[in-house]
């Protein structure tokens, strides 16, 4: 056998055992690896309006109504005139609202929070408030937190760009009515009681003002 024959079986031996030992190697690392890079993929045809992330529904819709419903097509439309808009940012922030406006009403404070009621609401709290005020009546309530909400419907007017998302709340408070001479008529100020609410919120999408509107209140 020629020299050269030897020399070419040694090196190709050598090569053998060098890919062996790296296979070795990169097979038994742990913890973080890069995924080897996808080719992007097309958007799909189907329901293109819910394709606001590439590739699939976004779920930041799904996870809170069926990909199907009216409520998906509604919410994906505000996404396009607003990307930036978040419904799992909104409903956070509809927790907190929820807690505010209830008890802003509940103690007969509801100008603190007016700039987050539409004007029908706004116009019943206040005559609501009113009516307890001349009938010598105050509430004694104590805000325990949110045990469920859903959202629970959507729409959205191509015309006017305006939203409205209605969510259910299920709050649990504690709450007495007291009379001029300061005497419970109505509740217990240490029973935690459950009260339910659907809530309608609005508001323009696409504009600087951030803010959602109550404008509707319901059971």
């Amino acid at each position: 056998m020629s020299s050269a024959v030897i020399q070419l079986l040694v090196l190709a031996g050598i090569a053998v055992f060098l890919i062996l030992r790296l296979r070795s190697v990169l097979g038994t690392r742990e913890g973080f690896e890069k995924p080897p890079a996808e080719a992007p993929q097309p958007a799909r045809r189907g329901r293109p309006d819910l394709e606001v992330i590439e590739g699939g529904p976004d779920r930041d819709i799904t996870d809170h109504v069926d990909e199907k419903s009216d409520a998906a097509q509604a919410l994906a439309a505000m996404k396009l005139v607003e990307p930036e808009f978040s419904v799992g940012e909104f409903l956070q922030g509809a927790r907190g609202a929820y807690e505010m406006i209830l008890m802003a009403f509940e103690r007969g404070e509801i100008e603190d929070v007016a700039p987050f009621l539409g004007d029908e609401v706004h116009q019943t709290f206040v005559d609501v408030i009113g009516e307890r005020e001349d009938q010598g009546l105050t509430i004694e309530a104590s805000f325990i937190g949110v045990r469920e909400l859903t959202l629970t419907a959507a729409n959205f007017d191509r015309d006017t760009q305006e939203g409205e998302i209605t969510v259910r709340f299920v709050g649990e408070l504690t709450s007495a009515v007291r009379d001029a001479a300061g005497e419970i008529v109505e509740g217990d100020p240490n029973e935690i009681k459950r009260q339910k609410d659907s809530w309608t919120f609005a508001r323009t999408m696409g504009v600087n003002n951030p803010n959602w509107q109550l404008v509707a209140t319901g059971e």
